[in-house]
């Protein structure tokens, strides 16, 4: 492994970090949220970040790095600041915090993006973010 290799295993990790706190905060919304055909798109939306963290994870591996487990310190402080301020159960309230906290690891993907991935890492980050962008309008969707 070379040392493009582990900026590279950096990046994707960050990446892989933001895909974490997307699962535990789609946790909390599916919690909350009493609309019933809102928590299956839910819970299939965060199916996809899980599927997306694996595919992550194994190219961090295929690079001979170790992908991490979680959402990282600043991921944990920003699930902890979540809490704090509560969760309505208000179905319109939730959509659009999700389709917000989709839109904002969007924008951090897309720094990724711009840095050192080689052109593998680069598509399957790439790859993510539609699916991300999907989420965006499928939860505005449901606002309608």
């Amino acid at each position: 492994m070379d040392n493009k290799d582990n900026v590279v295993i950096k990046e994707l990790n960050s990446f892989l970090e933001g895909n974490y706190m997307a699962v535990h905060g789609y946790e909390r919304y599916i919690q909350h949220v009493k609309d019933q055909n809102v928590k299956k798109e839910l819970q299939r939306i965060q199916q996809e970040h899980k599927q997306n963290s694996a595919l992550i994870a194994e190219r961090i591996q295929n690079l001979g790095g170790v992908p991490v487990d979680g959402p990282g310190f600043m991921g944990s402080m920003a699930e902890t600041m979540n809490k704090l301020k509560g969760t309505s159960d208000d179905t319109a309230f939730i959509l659009k915090d999700a389709a917000e906290s989709e839109n904002k690891g969007i924008k951090m993907g897309e720094e990724v993006v711009r840095g050192d991935l080689d052109t593998e890492s680069r598509k399957i980050v790439e790859k993510v973010l539609d699916v991300n962008r999907q989420h965006v309008s499928q939860l505005n969707n449901l606002l309608q």
